[in-house]
């Protein structure tokens, strides 16, 4: 049997963390792959809708807007298309958006008996969250097709430029839960702050109305990271020249270092987490 020796060592040295938490990653995908499965049957084994609860939520969002806009209640400046287009579109991105933000804290939290019990690579947990983020993410990128040929659009080559967008949404999402997720162990007060600041970011991206041509909101709003993600895939989904793409590359290249630091410190805190709770 393979026997390891822990040591306390003066020198963090963060390549070698980064290295063996992708070995883990690697090691632990067919763990991963059972707990998704797991969790996603169980998600939806006593539910009568079952899977249309994937999408049910962003729709209810988008159809209350729909609706206050079409009765006259409030004024959307123009968007360039159909308005119920714009809104689906934009509820379901944000939706994915705040899924993937989520998804390393509810796997990690879920699975709080576990790993004070049994030692596996953690890393098995963010890969697990991974699978049921992109199961669920994938349901609601047929519907936003769907939606594309509902009212006319059709299809265009850009359309396959989608998905791409929607990984590096992924992407961000996950990176910035994965600094979440150590705080949220400690302190059960950060989900909620959390979702209450969803409730407040919404509104600062344009998800259900366009940038304003000036003021102090499109300051706010392109400052926000995720504004560029919500407006490059909408402008793909629906055939326009993405106006933001070079602000999308550039959130999405600070990502990708963002991301690996944030995989070193889930990879050093979840331990000592696990010990203190435990």
């Amino acid at each position: 049997m393979q026997t390891r020796v822990y040591q306390k060592e003066n020198n963090l040295s963060l390549f070698k963390h980064l290295k063996e938490s992708f070995a883990d990653i690697w090691g632990s995908r067919f763990l991963a792959r059972q707990l998704a499965e797991r969790d996603i049957k169980a998600q939806y084994r006593q539910s009568y809708l079952g899977i249309i609860w994937a999408f049910i939520t962003p729709l209810a969002t988008a159809s209350v807007w729909i609706f206050l806009n079409m009765s006259g209640t409030i004024r959307v400046t123009d968007t360039g298309i159909p308005y119920p287009v714009f809104a689906f579109s934009g509820t379901l991105l944000w939706s994915i958006i705040r899924e993937a933000i989520n998804t390393p804290s509810l796997s990690t939290n879920s699975a709080r008996g576990i790993i004070s019990k049994i030692n596996f690579p953690k890393e098995a947990l963010i890969v697990s969250g991974i699978y049921k983020l992109l199961f669920n993410s994938s349901i609601k990128i047929f519907l936003l097709f769907v939606f594309v040929f509902l009212f006319g659009i059709g299809f265009h080559w850009s359309l396959l430029l989608v998905p791409i967008v929607l990984l590096g949404a992924l992407l961000f999402g996950i990176t910035v839960g994965l600094f979440i997720t150590p705080l949220s162990m400690l302190y059960k007060d950060v989900n909620k702050v959390i979702s209450m600041g969803f409730s407040f970011l919404m509104y600062i991206t344009p998800v259900v109305y366009a940038v304003p041509i000036e003021g102090m909101l499109r300051t706010v709003m392109l400052l926000n990271p995720v504004t560029p993600i919500i407006l490059t895939g909408r402008d793909l989904l629906i055939g326009m020249q993405p106006e933001y793409l070079e602000y999308y590359l550039f959130t999405m290249a600070a990502c990708i270092p963002l991301f690996f630091l944030a995989l070193i410190l889930y990879r050093i805190s979840i331990p000592i987490l696990v010990e203190r709770l435990g």
